[in-house]
């Protein structure tokens, strides 16, 4: 599974292709500021985060502002820090007109990733002590997959799979497109070993899958949609019949009951609700002065 360090050798490239993006939405053209900033006025945007929780977003943000030719910001907190509400992120110093370019995409980007990240520190506080590692899904919003991530990531959580090509995967579907063609789970782990693959998970939600998947070579048992007693009956299961295999809990799980899951035993609990259910986080940029 992809760690957090080689994810940091992805995100230059792609904060700059999401900052030109987000820019080129707005159009080639601020009529708006065209007629009401002179050319020679400069200022400093404060970005002020209202609502206080857990940094994140930073290379975004910083990419934003390159892509309208101001420096990067000047900031006060790293990623992950957790700070009170009023507190000053950092400033963003130059051409007035251009910092009112980068205003809106950039601060779309920092509130996406600092509700991911302050969602994700509570899942991941609500399971401390017990060695269960909150990871994210695919269910990002298309474009943003490594935002979202690094999000995850800065409120504490590990890196899932990113994509489809390095990991196989085996979910309900897939177990019914086995039956269908005659294969078994084996061969198909087999196939995708002898490829190269080394990380082989598989879903299960009946014990004869489980069984299967040990079995078969898996690597990783996702537990999905089951109670925490069968969570918790299943990993033992599993970690008999293949020891050193990882277990994964996954579906259904909120912060009301993750503390459950968390007890059961397992390795892994993935959220999809730290991506697909965003709760911007209330942050502003206000001109601070401008001569």
């Amino acid at each position: 599974m992809m760690i957090e360090r080689d994810l940091r050798s992805l995100i230059g490239a792609d904060a700059r292709r999401v900052a030109q993006e987000a820019l080129a939405e707005d159009g080639d053209r601020d009529i708006t500021t065209e007629v009401t900033v002179e050319a020679s006025q400069v200022g400093t945007g404060v970005l002020e985060f209202r609502s206080g929780g857990t940094v994140a977003g930073m290379p975004y943000a910083d990419a934003v502002a390159t892509a309208c030719g101001l420096p990067p910001v000047t900031w006060y907190h790293a990623s992950g820090a957790t700070v009170p509400a009023g507190t000053t992120l950092g400033l963003l110093r130059g051409d007035l007109a251009r910092i009112l370019r980068a205003e809106r995409p950039l601060l779309n980007l920092l509130q996406r990733a600092v509700g991911i990240a302050n969602l994700t520190r509570r899942y991941v506080d609500a399971v401390a002590g017990t060695g269960a590692r909150i990871l994210h899904t695919r269910k990002t919003a298309p474009g943003l997959r490594l935002l979202d991530v690094t999000a995850v990531v800065a409120g504490g959580g590990h890196v899932h799979r990113l994509g489809l090509a390095t990991t196989v995967m085996v979910k309900d579907n897939h177990w019914q497109a086995l039956t269908r063609s005659g294969r078994t789970l084996r061969e198909a782990l087999e196939q995708a070993r002898a490829g190269g693959i080394i990380e082989c998970f598989v879903e299960v939600e009946t014990g004869g899958q489980l069984e299967q998947a040990c079995a078969a070579g898996a690597t990783r048992l996702l537990v999905d949609n089951q109670d925490p007693a069968t969570v918790r009956a299943w990993t033992v299961r599993a970690r008999t019949l293949a020891p050193g295999i990882e277990l994964e809990a996954t579906g259904g799980i909120t912060l009301e009951n993750i503390r459950a899951f968390a007890e059961t035993g397992v390795d892994y609990i993935s959220i999809g609700a730290l991506t697909h259910s965003v709760q911007a986080a209330d942050l502003a940029l206000e001109i601070a002065e401008a001569g």
